[in-house]
């Protein structure tokens, strides 16, 4: 889905403040320009086009909104949106975590498919001005205002799109603490669907199952090479193949076999031996572009990925006496930075 594709048809905003004890929901659409249009557009494609997104699939019984979603016709849009305000009101008014914020329901077409979007604008605290009467003349002043909402720039704690044509459903989410726990209640409570790991969620996984494999069974001065190798397998995969399937991804780093069952035995615990780990975004894999080392005396380096596989760029030693030694080949100039 690209971003210019997107085509907003109907929106309608709901008010969900729990500190004001009911729901203020709205009878009509909102009338939107195109400033608004793209607002929303690029709240969506933050969703649709995000590592942070998740797939997930509502549990059908148990679930009002797919009930709703199942039934949907066009001119149920306002009447759906004002049960699903209401449904999302009563989970954060018994839950006084769940921050207070605008539900913006919208109807939207892309790529040939139809669309419903429920993205929660949770309540950000900003300073604005304000102008009083004073005499004869105005009075302007600063005030606290607690009801502003995410920027474009912003990405959306909890928000989900629904495929109106499979009832499949995108979902960005946070934990908030619910009787005692965090909880995905946006997903749990709200949607009531199973939600899979986001691509963002699975590599960060990996990437630690690597790193805690490595640290409890390689010694400090040998793990260096081992975390270089095993992010320069990682930054090859995800440049070249756009991803890894993770069962292969163990018997690339970790040339011994009882490794590997480690590391396999980790993935046991997410169910992700045979998972796929495709991210999409530039962002979650731009840190796998550079290897980033600090050394024991405060000497920070950062090298691109494929000046450390150039062996005439960069070389590593080993000193006779243990220590380490980076030599750095056919530098055109150097310019100091602040």
């Amino acid at each position: 889905m690209q971003k210019e594709d997107i085509r907003i048809k109907r929106v309608i905003v709901h008010i969900l403040d729990s500190t004001v004890g009911l729901p203020v929901l709205s009878d009509s659409e909102i009338e939107f320009g195109s400033d608004f249009a793209q607002f929303l557009r690029e709240h969506i494609y933050k969703l649709m086009a995000g590592d942070d997104g998740k797939d997930c699939e509502f549990y059908r019984e148990q679930s009002e909104l797919y009930r709703l979603l199942a039934a949907y016709e066009e001119e149920d849009f306002i009447a759906l949106s004002r049960q699903a305000a209401e449904l999302l009101y009563d989970i954060m008014n018994s839950n006084i975590e769940i921050p207070p914020a605008d539900l913006v329901v919208v109807r939207f077409g892309a790529d040939g498919k139809e669309f419903l979007a429920f993205l929660k604008m949770n309540f950000k605290t900003s300073y604005t001005h304000r102008t009083l009467p004073e005499g004869e003349g105005n009075h302007n002043e600063i005030i606290r205002y607690r009801a502003t909402l995410p920027a474009e720039s912003q990405r959306l704690q909890e928000a989900a799109v629904v495929d109106l044509d499979t009832l499949a459903v995108r979902v960005i989410e946070k934990k908030y603490e619910i009787n005692g726990e965090k909880t995905n209640y946006f997903s749990f409570l709200f949607l009531k669907c199973n939600s899979r790991l986001s691509p963002r969620t699975k590599l960060d996984i990996v990437t630690r199952a690597v790193e805690n494999i490595q640290k409890e069974n390689y010694e400090e001065y040998e793990r260096y090479e081992h975390q270089m190798r095993a992010k320069s397998i990682l930054a090859e995969e995800l440049a070249e193949n756009g991803g890894f399937v993770v069962e292969e991804i163990a018997q690339k780093i970790f040339p011994e076999e009882d490794l590997q069952t480690k590391f396999q035995d980790q993935m046991e615990r997410y169910d992700m031996v045979k998972e796929e780990v495709s991210p999409k975004n530039d962002t979650t894999v731009k840190k796998y572009q550079t290897q980033h080392l600090l050394t024991d005396t405060g000497i920070e380096l950062k090298i691109p990925m494929d000046q450390y596989k150039d062996n005439s760029r960069v070389e590593f030693i080993t000193e006779s006496d243990g220590s380490i030694s980076v030599l750095l080949r056919h530098i055109g100039s150097i310019r100091a930075k602040f």
